[in-house]
């Protein structure tokens, strides 16, 4: 649906023919003093002067016409789309530490590390929470917010695929993460907060421990899922032939089980990429989008295509009158062709 916010302004369009009107028209005997080389120039001057004219006072007003349109605030209105009426505000946090390059995991039978299996299902749970606002916090040996709380997907999901590892170090700072996530939450009251925690370590970095995230945690009424990533069992190859290890041996299961009990959450154990789609599922079904009443349709501006025309008319003539001086000068310089020579010629002649 096309629309003009202020439509009023169209009422300026007579101002330039009343301005015409009401003030007094330029005298005559201003051009008075203008020296004119040959009558011949003059004539012909005259005989081209009226219809640039006319053409100039077109132009002139189209230019007006295409300001008045813009000052007008023409825009478009996109489809109805639904907003929450009781916000939902749920903050991801994920680990970018040193150990999230251990590649355990495997995305259709090819070995990838734990962050590209991340970003691989967070995928698909970022484009099913339609109405929720979305947060993205990054945590290593410290917590930085990558993306505020907000309704727009499609950037919290192209800024958690840009993520590297070791982008703010190597150690895991868990408490530091869920501190940053209590204080945005805090930010907006009567929000149902939601703080989704993914690690494969324990707590070595950071200015504020889990138990003291914890205490905030509660304080604040956010709901904490934790998330532990990582396989048991992965085999290696080594001058010894191969061996069975345990690439998550490091992962703190009861700190961050006591996070999510405490908080009214739960503690889930990703292995594999089957186990995280499950526990995203299921965490759909623990925080269900909420339902909508109200609707909103996007604005999109397009005032400046009349805008930028009116410019582009105004530049083009600038450029056009610029060039015919130039031609007419050059003209000018040059002597015509077949002219006689003048009597003081053929005496500077005889002289030389």
């Amino acid at each position: 649906m096309f629309e003009f916010v202020w439509p009023l302004a169209f009422l300026l369009l007579p101002l330039p023919f009343l301005l015409r009107y009401l003030l007094p028209a330029k005298q005559g005997n201003q051009s008075a003093a203008l020296k004119v080389p040959a009558l011949h120039s003059l004539s012909y001057s005259q005989k081209r002067s009226a219809k640039p004219s006319v053409a100039i006072s077109i132009l002139a007003y189209l230019i007006w016409v295409l300001i008045v349109s813009a000052s007008a605030r023409p825009q478009w209105l996109g489809d109805a789309v639904a907003i929450p009426n009781e916000g939902r505000d749920l903050m991801i946090a994920v680990d970018l530490s040193g150990s999230m390059k251990q590649a355990d995991m495997r995305i259709n039978a090819r070995e990838v590390n734990r962050l590209t299996m991340i970003k691989y299902v967070l995928e698909d749970f970022i484009e099913r929470r339609v109405g929720d606002r979305l947060g993205l916090i990054l945590f290593a040996d410290t917590a930085y917010l990558q993306a505020p709380l907000t309704y727009d997907r499609e950037t919290v999901r192209t800024l958690l695929n840009e993520t590297v590892i070791g982008l703010v170090g190597e150690r895991t700072a868990i408490g530091d993460a869920i501190g940053l996530a209590v204080k945005r939450f805090s930010e907006k009251e009567e929000s149902n907060r939601v703080l989704v925690l993914l690690t494969d370590g324990q707590n070595t970095a950071g200015n504020i421990t889990p138990e003291q995230a914890l205490s905030l945690a509660k304080a604040n009424k956010v709901t904490v899922y934790t998330i532990g990533v990582g396989a048991d069992e992965q085999v290696v190859s080594s001058l010894f032939g191969s061996r069975v290890i345990n690439p998550s041996q490091d992962l703190d299961e009861r700190m961050l089980s006591n996070i999510a009990r405490e908080t009214g959450g739960q503690y889930f154990r990703a292995r594999d990429t089957q186990e995280l789609v499950s526990i995203y599922q299921l965490l759909d079904s623990l925080e269900p989008v909420e339902g909508s009443s109200q609707k909103m349709r996007p604005q999109t501006a397009l005032f400046y295509y009349p805008l930028g025309a009116a410019i582009s008319i105004v530049l083009t003539a600038i450029f056009a009158s610029v060039l015919k001086r130039k031609v007419l000068s050059l003209k000018n310089t040059q002597k015509p062709t077949g002219q006689k020579p003048s009597p003081n010629d053929k005496k500077r002649g005889d002289y030389a």
